[in-house]
């Protein structure tokens, strides 16, 4: 006589909350540094120097902000633009090496809360290396991020995807949807759109965004320490 063998089940283990980002990458200038005053002031100190008159809107210059400097000057022709790009250069580093530059209040303390949750946090910027390192290294940051994606790590910048395909490889994957990156503008918007990443748009953003800030998708953040809660996929 046989009786049925009795059903195994497998006990289900507990597991912690899981995200579907592996890091979270940030722009600088506008969202961690307050440098988009000191940004202003090197665009029109270097066109006085240049041509002894600024007569470019702000409002057409900050248009500009979170692409290649060299974006800002190309109407003028290959030898104008290399020429105002090396002047803003020599301002910009100037005032940089003088720390004329502070972080957004806050930043500095959310950086490291991050950090302690073990999250993986890395900077992409269309700056230079050397322009980004150099208040990087003034404030004491150096040991918070991970990885660091700058203007000379792609062929393409923002808005274009590539930029954070560079970032996902930086991390070890080839799935940009991996990481989520937080912006202030729309070139940060667009790049993170392009890329199939997520993302997060600062409180204290001073870019115009137009309609796309309606974007159900994207995470509205009022300080950095709000990243925890996507990561871990709670409730902001």
């Amino acid at each position: 006589m046989s009786f049925p063998r009795p059903k195994l089940t497998r006990k289900k283990e507990k597991t912690g909350p899981m995200s579907k980002y592996e890091a979270v990458f940030y722009d600088f200038d506008g969202t961690l540094a307050d440098s988009i005053p000191v940004i202003m002031a090197c665009f029109h100190m270097a066109y006085e120097r240049v041509f002894g008159f600024c007569d470019r809107s702000d409002e057409d210059l900050m248009s500009y902000i979170g692409k290649p400097l060299e974006s800002t000057f190309e109407m003028h022709g290959p030898e104008l633009c290399k020429t105002l790009t090396d002047t803003y250069l020599d301002i910009n580093e100037k005032m940089l090496r003088e720390d004329a530059i502070d972080l957004f209040p806050g930043v500095m303390e959310d950086l490291l809360y991050l950090k302690s949750l073990g999250i993986r946090q890395g900077i992409m910027t269309s700056k230079r290396e050397d322009s980004c390192m150099t208040t990087v290294r003034l404030k004491g940051m150096e040991e918070i991020f991970d990885a660091y994606v700058f203007k000379e790590d792609s062929r393409k910048h923002k808005p274009d995807a590539e930029p954070l395909i560079v970032a996902a490889e930086k991390i070890g994957t080839d799935d940009p949807s991996k990481i989520l990156y937080v912006g202030d503008a729309l070139p940060d918007l667009l790049c993170a759109r392009n890329a199939g990443a997520g993302f997060a748009l600062v409180d204290w953003s001073l870019m115009e965004l137009g309609d796309e800030v309606n974007d159900p998708k994207i995470y509205k953040i009022k300080a950095l320490r709000d990243i925890s809660c996507i990561i871990r996929e709670g409730e902001l």
